[in-house]
This record gives structure tokens, sequence and C-alpha cells, in this order.
């Protein structure tokens, strides 16, 4: 079930118009059948894939709490291998099986595994993950077993943000589902701005930065250098409208409701480096592999080189989580590189650490605010960039179509400006809808609900915008297929 359909409409209403009626034990069952229903609006089938994940890590987590020594550990691994293992299946079974082909055939062997029709269950990546966590918690003695099998399904099942996160922690999420949260408008009003907020994000400057995306990267062969190099651009805005705005609608959702969903994005094109790129993009995400494989690993208390590699690894797996390709893994591992690069330059420049006034910068002297602005100007606008050129080979139908872009872009020319398919009140309309999303992202209290009349403002406002601006051509959110 899409949010911005009209059947998640009268879903939401009728939900949350339930919710307020009943009582504690009333309301955890509503959820939970109603989060079910809105999984299986998708594939019905799927739900058994989720059901028998959720069985066997509610008994994991009680008998890893019970359990001493080894025992504990092992445990933990066949949880762990049940959820890897589904996931390893239906997401990863035939990219391996088809880079397997590869091999073989430069053998002159053929590969005696055939490749399986498999769809991927829509959101797997996300309630996996949420999953793990918890057992992980639990292994760490840093969250207590959930006795309620109600209550844990919910965990995993919670409608709001089943299908793409927030990936949301034991610690945060669980102890909200034995709270009772009484009627509270100034919920209603924070929930009601975030879902309206998360829907112009999406139907109205996703959805329109969509069609200028599509039409290019769906055919980068026919097009100039500019027309891909303004496409690429423009999905930079697109797939952050598009996954924050469904941040927002689920945690509007949930705050409507009573419930604190983890905030997932953080104006992130403001970022001054990679590295603050990663501190502000899909927090849940960075967050849970910090904590859950960085760490781990060794964190920053290993040798430098050492160091290198688990940063190198992590991003590379990260794009791995994304998709099964080798796009994917190559937008990972850049990311990761970046992050290499930076700390390489911070540790062997030449001009090292100066300071003036108690503050310091790499290799700069703070003289002036001027000089201070126009440092955190490129700063940003070359973070930008660099985030910009990995979403090449996140949009791209495949390393041939990523090869194609890059070629054109780099070979643009002054003639491609006269040859742009697009007419200039569209262009100009893109652009003036990522100004806005800029100016909102940079002065957030736009969007705040502390006044009441204010709210309805705004509410109305953005609703009303959504209705005559917004494509409503049922575009599934970019997530879902992660």
């Amino acid at each position: 079930m899409l949010f911005n359909s009209l059947q998640f409409v009268f879903f939401f209403i009728i939900v949350s118009l339930l919710y307020y009626t009943l009582r504690h034990r009333g309301r955890i069952w509503l959820l939970l059948l109603a989060s079910c229903y809105f999984y299986m609006a998708f594939k019905p089938v799927y739900i058994f894939i989720l059901l028998f994940t959720i069985i066997v890590d509610y008994f994991a987590g009680i008998w890893i709490a019970q359990a001493e020594g080894k025992k504990r550990k092992w445990l933990l691994i066949l949880s762990l291998i049940t959820n890897i293992g589904f996931l390893a299946i239906f997401k990863y079974f035939n990219f391996i099986n088809q880079n397997l082909n590869i091999v073989f055939g430069l053998f002159g062997m053929q590969n005696p595994i055939p490749d399986y029709p498999l769809d991927l269950p829509i959101g797997l990546s996300f309630h996996t993950f949420q999953a793990m966590s918890y057992t992980i918690e639990v292994y760490r003695r840093n969250q207590k077993p959930e006795k309620d099998f109600i209550i844990y399904s919910l965990y995993v099942m919670f409608y709001p943000q089943l299908v793409a996160g927030p990936i949301e922690r034991p610690q945060n999420l669980l102890w909200q589902f034995h709270t009772y949260f009484k009627y509270n408008f100034e919920n209603i009003k924070a929930g009601l701005i975030r879902i309206a907020w998360g829907l112009f994000m999406k139907v109205v400057i996703a959805d329109r930065l969509a069609m200028v995306v599509d039409y290019s990267y769906n055919d980068p062969v026919s097009h100039n250098g500019l027309t891909l190099l303004l496409a690429t651009f423009f999905f930079t805005f697109q797939i952050y409208c598009d996954f924050a705005g469904y941040s927002s609608i689920a945690i509007g959702c949930a705050r409507l409701m009573g419930f604190n969903l983890m905030e997932n994005f953080d104006a992130p094109y403001f970022s001054k480096s990679i590295s603050e790129f990663w501190r502000r993009w899909h927090i849940s995400l960075s967050t849970w592999f910090k904590d859950y494989l960085y760490i781990p690993l060794g964190g920053n208390r290993v040798s430098e080189w050492r160091l290198y590699f688990n940063f190198f690894l992590v991003f590379t797996i990260s794009g791995l989580w994304h998709g099964a390709a080798w796009t994917y893994v190559i937008w990972g591992s850049l990311h990761g590189i970046y992050l290499i690069a930076a700390m390489m330059v911070k540790k062997y420049n030449p001009f090292g650490r100066k300071k003036q006034g108690g503050k310091s910068t790499d290799g700069l002297v703070n003289t002036n605010t001027f000089q201070l602005t126009v440092t955190k100007l490129w700063n940003i606008t070359f973070t930008f960039v660099l985030v910009m050129f990995t979403w090449i080979f996140f949009r791209a139908h495949g390393l041939s179509n990523a090869k194609t872009v890059i070629l054109k872009i780099t070979q643009l020319k002054f003639s491609d400006v006269i040859a742009t398919p697009f007419s200039f009140n569209e262009m100009v309309f893109c652009w003036v809808l990522i100004l806005v999303l800029l100016l909102k992202d940079k002065f957030a209290r736009i969007i705040s609900s502390e006044n009441t009349p204010l709210f309805y403002v705004k509410f109305v406002g953005l609703m009303i915008a959504c209705y005559f601006l917004g494509v409503f051509t049922s575009n599934q959110f970019i997530y879902f297929q992660f």
C-alpha cells in the first residue's frame, strides 16, 4: 500500500480513528492487524516469510537471555543466519549466480545452478535489519527479551516504518508499545504536518523531478551531456525527497498516535564533508552499520590501514545492502574511498592545523567572517558534487549506462544548451521546487506546529499544493525495492 495512494488515505483515517477509541491492548491488536493488511496489500504470500522470522527471533531473544557462555553466541548466530539467509536467497541469489556464470564461462564451463525467478519481498532489507538489531541488543544485554509475542510482532511490523524505515532499535520502540498514549492535540498537529510535508516532498517535488530523470536515464544514449547532467542533478534531489518524504510520513503517522520514531534525515545537502553527509543521510542505516559492523570490526581502535579497510568494507556492504548489482557496490565503495581520502588528506596535510582565536581549520587561518563563509560554501558545494557523482551509479540501469552518462557529461558541449528537450517553464518550476526544499532544510521551523492557527494554514496550504501541483501516477517509493 503506497502512502501516496487514495487507498492509504482511507486506511490511515480508519486506523487512526479506531486507535483512539480502544484501550491499550485493543490498540496493539488493531495496529498489528492493520500492519498485516498494509503489508499484504503488496503481495500477501510474503507475510509468511515475515511471520517465520518473527517466530525465530522472538524465541531466540528469550533463549539468548536465559543462556550462558557459548550457547548464547550460537543462538544469536542461528537468529542472524535465519534473517540473513532469507535476505541472501531473495535478494542476492540470482546476483551471485549470474556472476558465477561469468566465472564458469572464463574456464569454458557451464554453471550447473539455474537462476530462479524470485520476487524480492518489499522492504525485506529494512525489517530484517530491525529484527537483527533486537537479537543483537538482547545478546549484548542492552535490551530485555520481549515476552509478549504480539508486541514483538508489532515491533517488526509497525506499519508506518515497516517497508522503508526508519530502522528502529528495540530500546527506542519496544517500550512505547507498552505505553498507553492519551489523546494529545499537539501530537495530532505534529503528526499531520509531518505527513503533509512528506507527501509534498514525494508527489510535488520527487515525482515531478522523476519525469525529467526517467526520461533521460531510461535512454542515456539518445541524450546529450547537458540533459544527463541536469537529470543527475535532479535525481540528487528526487531520491532525497522520495526517501525523506517517506520517512516524514512514517514519523508523522506514528507521532499522531503518540509514538516517536527516530529522525532519518537532517538537511544532508548542507553537509561540509562526506562524513558529515553520512551523519545526516539515512541516519538509521548509517548508525546501524556503525554499531553492528564498524565497531565490532574494531572501530577506530585499530591500525591506520586496518581503519581504512574497515571503512571501505562497511560502505561497500552498505552499497550491496541497497541492491544486488555492481552499480550499488560501486556507489557504496566510492563513499568509502571518499572517507579514506579525506582522512589521509587530514593526516598528511603538509600545512597542519593552524589555530587562531580559539578556533582551528585544516590548513586554513580564520581571518574574517567572509573567508569562513566562502570556505563553508566551498566545502558544501564540493561535498554535494562528490555525492551527486555517486548517484549516477545508483540511478543508472547497469554499468554500461553509468559509463555512458559519465562520458557524455564529461564531453559536454556548448551546443548541448540549445538541444535540451525540456521546456523553459518546466525547468523553472523544477528549480523553484528545489529552492523551496533547500529553504525548508535551512529554516526547518517553517513546518513547526506550535501555533494552532498557523498549523491550519500550513497544513491546508501543503495539502492544496499537493492536490494541484502533485504528480499522481502511483509512483512507488524508490527505497521500496530495497
